[in-house]
């Protein structure tokens, strides 16, 4: 069982980025440190996906060689890796850049209006005014 544990370390190191990341969004006061928590959370994520598409004995993609057996006969296809889930993340890492972006544009714009970037503050304010938070 102990040994089975460490044969699969990087899944325990994905996983404890991952509650990094969660505790980050979850506890911290801070705009900017929710934000980079989600950035942790988000780059485990795609770590793990990645980690998951690696197949033993992987030698080339598809695309690099014709398959021997492809007219009639049978294609070995555990000699090929698959590039689907690498180019999937790919499409995340895209997306994870552009929530990137527009969490830090929303700080920059309660920043501008609040001067402060701490929740509890930001909910004082806004109680004040007599808006719900």
């Amino acid at each position: 069982m102990f040994e089975s544990l460490l044969h699969h370390y990087n899944y325990w190191m994905f996983i404890g980025l991952m509650m990094i990341g969660f505790y980050a969004m979850m506890a911290k006061k801070n705009l900017i440190k929710k934000i980079i928590g989600m950035n942790i959370f988000q780059s485990a994520i795609i770590l793990f996906f990645i980690s998951t598409s690696v197949k033993g004995g992987g030698v080339t993609v598809p695309i690099l060689e014709h398959p021997e057996g492809a007219q009639g006969g049978f294609v070995d296809v555990m000699k090929y890796a698959n590039p689907l889930p690498h180019v999937l993340m790919l499409t995340a890492i895209v997306v994870m850049v552009a929530t990137l972006g527009v969490a830090l544009a929303v700080v920059m714009m309660i920043y501008k209006r609040y001067h402060t970037l701490e929740e509890d503050e930001i909910a004082l304010i806004r109680r004040k005014q007599g808006l719900k938070c």
